[in-house]
């Protein structure tokens, strides 16, 4: 049925009235823009035009645009006004009336896309391979020294490495750097270097090792049955062990042969006998008939008589941790050193709950009881019951059946309370210096507010690096995401920005249930603002680490093509991801436009 005059001319109004909204903006956008670069000033107008835009609720409004066969707006954030006008002037048209938009200011349809690319290909580089979506790839400190590791990455079409400097030190970071370089000079490519400021991520404090000791299982066969415990003994050293590794003094290992017997007690004082089946240059191979447990100091005895008795070297001790159950309690500390494990009587009734510390110290004294907290990425969750000056107490509203392991060193989330801790730490001025002379790009974690990217800007001002070296935003907590705006306005005092929505500490932020929403309004208000998206977190994730990919994996990276790069983390099958992401994308590229759907021509 077509519509109405009373219709058109109600439309017609609603259209009139956001328009009028939008433009009011104006005034605001002049006195937020003086600052910006003048690449990004006409974003900065569009991106607030869309937040004008976006606090009326216009879902009315669309569908009577959608019986009339017009656009909804739902892809018109790159350029809202000069869609808002063009459709205003169409409404008019149906009405025979004029519509008097001599005097408008805006992007015209499709200038926004072209803005977006433009802006991605200024912080990625063009794009060398047939396809619009880049591929990130985070490097494993093993990228160091596994130059065709490297190789493999680029030559299956990672477009761009990321090192995170939470993680090793610049020794390692740079030995990646010059086999990725080495890399893209043998495949005649251009790889983008981004590097990840750790951030002051808020984590459980020290829980204190246990024994030194190593337990070294028995391999079961491929019908389940038990076999033989591999023990490689390898020299005493500073290198981090292996799982099956136990470190000797090298004179004593080089003097043993192959089918020498080795008696020794285990950690538990049973006697066992272990034999010699492998030499090679930098290890000692022994079989034992069963799992065995040793010890730092355990006194190994050979069978020749002629051969000296041998000493297992130090081993690290056992990591620690917190076993907690629903409905225990945790204290959390400011001035603990050192967790404290639970005290228990003899009936097993606890005494005294576990103790642990955290870091920083100063968000003990923002807490506030009845707010929600999270462990180690959302795996255990509590709720705030009592609070003190030097720390608060927690009831665990959730962990598993059995009881979660919560260790040193892992993620807290508070995500209702402002904890005031945001900015650069110390050791992120430090590693941007090493930034600043070997990346393209600087990866900001933790952003939470306008004052937080200033800070940065700062900091790449004093380097001399604020116009060459691109910045990512990574929106990972709940008050980045409501400062969205802000942030993205104030970070286009720089040259090449970008988005990474880090979809893991942020979906803890908002809650799970939010997620998509809070995703999808990113990518709306980035795109508003012509600025390139990194889609982050578990993307391919079993791929990588398995060799299999999930099914909700599958649809997961088909709906990254919204993005304009897509984040893969390290694993054992990493090539294998790429080359998957690499060709899916390539195929959804061909019929989808970021969220537009496109109709190519049905192969049957």
């Amino acid at each position: 049925m077509p519509a109405t005059q009373e219709q058109l001319d109600h439309l017609a109004v609603q259209l009139e009235e956001v328009i009028h909204l939008v433009r009011e903006q104006d005034e605001e956008i002049h006195s937020k823009t003086t600052l910006v670069c003048p690449r990004y000033v006409t974003s900065a107008q569009n991106l607030m035009h869309y937040a004008a835009f976006r606090s009326l609720d216009v879902r009315g409004m669309q569908k009577s645009l959608k019986q009339l066969g017009l656009t909804r707006l739902a892809n018109a954030e790159g350029n809202i006004l000069g869609s808002l006008v063009n459709l205003k002037s169409m409404v008019d048209g149906l009405r025979s009336k004029p519509s008097d938009t001599a005097d408008a200011n805006y992007l015209s349809i499709g200038e926004g896309k072209k803005m977006l690319h433009k802006h991605t290909d200024k912080i990625f580089g063009a794009p060398i391979k047939d396809r619009r979506v880049r591929i990130m790839v985070t490097q494993p400190s093993e990228a160091a020294t596994d130059y065709h590791l490297v190789l493999g990455m680029v030559k299956n079409g990672m477009d761009c490495a990321r090192i995170n400097c939470a993680h090793d030190g610049s020794k390692v970071w740079k030995s990646i750097i010059e086999n990725i370089r080495k890399a893209e000079h043998e495949c005649a490519t251009k790889v983008t270097i981004a590097m990840d400021l750790a951030g002051p991520k808020i984590r459980t404090g020290v829980i204190p090792e246990g024994p030194k000791i190593k337990k070294i299982k028995s391999l079961k066969s491929a019908h389940g049955e038990k076999g033989m415990a591999f023990i490689k003994l390898v020299a005493e050293g500073d290198r981090e062990l292996k799982s099956n590794e136990i470190p000797v003094d090298k004179q004593w290992m080089e003097s043993l042969r192959v089918g020498d017997d080795i008696k020794l007690k285990d950690a538990s004082g049973r006697s066992r006998k272990i034999k010699v089946v492998q030499i090679d240059d930098d290890y000692v191979l022994l079989l034992s008939p069963k799992s065995i447990t040793l010890a730092t100091g355990t006194t190994l005895k050979p069978s020749r008589k002629k051969l000296k008795t041998g000493t297992v070297g130090k081993l690290p001790g056992m990591e620690q941790h917190v076993l907690l159950r629903e409905g225990d309690f945790l204290l959390v500390g400011s001035h603990w050193d050192q967790a404290v494990l639970p005290l228990f009587d003899k009936e097993g009734n606890l005494k005294e709950p576990a103790r642990i510390g955290c870091s920083p110290p100063e968000m003990v004294q923002r807490m506030q009881v009845g707010a929600p907290i999270l462990f180690d990425d959302g795996k255990i969750e509590g709720i705030v019951v009592e609070t003190h000056p030097e720390w608060f107490k927690v009831e665990i509203t959730r962990a598993d059946a059995k009881g979660s392991k919560l260790k040193s060193e892992k993620g807290i989330n508070v995500p209702t309370i402002d904890l005031g801790i945001s900015g650069l730490t110390e050791k992120d001025k430090e590693d941007l210096r090493f930034v600043a002379q070997h990346a393209d790009i600087v990866n900001f974690s933790f952003v939470n507010t306008e004052d937080d990217v200033r800070e940065l800007l700062q900091e790449m001002e004093k380097l001399g690096v604020k116009d060459s070296l691109g910045l990512i935003l990574k929106i990972e907590t709940q008050m980045a995401y409501k400062n969205l705006v802000g942030i993205l306005i104030t970070a286009m005092q720089a040259k090449k920005i970008g988005v990474m929505i880090a979809r893991g500490d942020l979906a803890l932020e908002v809650g799970w249930k939010n997620m998509a929403m809070v995703q999808e309004g990113i990518l709306s208000f980035c795109s508003a603002a012509h600025i390139p998206v990194v889609w982050a977190t578990q993307v391919l994730e079993s791929l990588a680490k398995k060799g299999i990919p999930s099914r909700s994996e599958i649809t997961d990276i088909t709906s990254s093509v919204q993005a304009e790069c897509v984040m893969l983390n390290k694993g054992p099958h990493i090539h294998k991801a790429i080359s998957f992401l690499d060709e899916v994308l390539v195929n959804m590229e061909n019929s989808h436009d970021k969220k537009e759907v496109m109709l190519p021509k049905m192969e049957w």
